[in-house]
Order: C-alpha cells, then structure tokens, then sequence
C-alpha cells in the first residue's frame, strides 16, 4: 500500500478542545482524503479515510450509532 501525501495537510482540533493536548486533529483540506491524528504526538500516525466514510463516521456519532 503507497502512503498518501500528508505534506500539505493542514491540522486542526475542534473549537470545544480544552487547553490541553489531548484531543484529534483533522485535515480536511486533501483531495479525497480526511486524515486524523493524534495532537499528542504531530509526528506520529495518521489514520486516512475516504470523505464519504468519514461522513458515515460523523453521522453515526451524531445518531448514537458509533
């Protein structure tokens, strides 16, 4: 599997997010492509979904499902 290229995504974590560190961040500026990591570790892994799981994902939490 080829990693995708994560140069030019730009991170953010939700506006609620306390102080801390301890939350996800999100680059929703990929064509094709959400990634998420930790904001713990910037340098670490980064999961990637396709927009239309992502959405599925986000529509779960939002009905209770997930």
């Amino acid at each position: 599997m080829i990693s995708p290229d994560l140069s030019g995504a730009e991170f953010r974590k939700s506006t609620l997010s306390g102080p801390n560190n301890d939350c996800v961040e999100v680059a929703t500026n990929l064509p094709g492509l959400i990634a998420v990591r930790d904001s713990k570790d910037p340098s670490g892994p980064v999961l990637t979904f396709s927009p239309a799981t992502w959405n599925d994902f986000l529509t779960g939490i939002r009905t209770g499902e997930v």
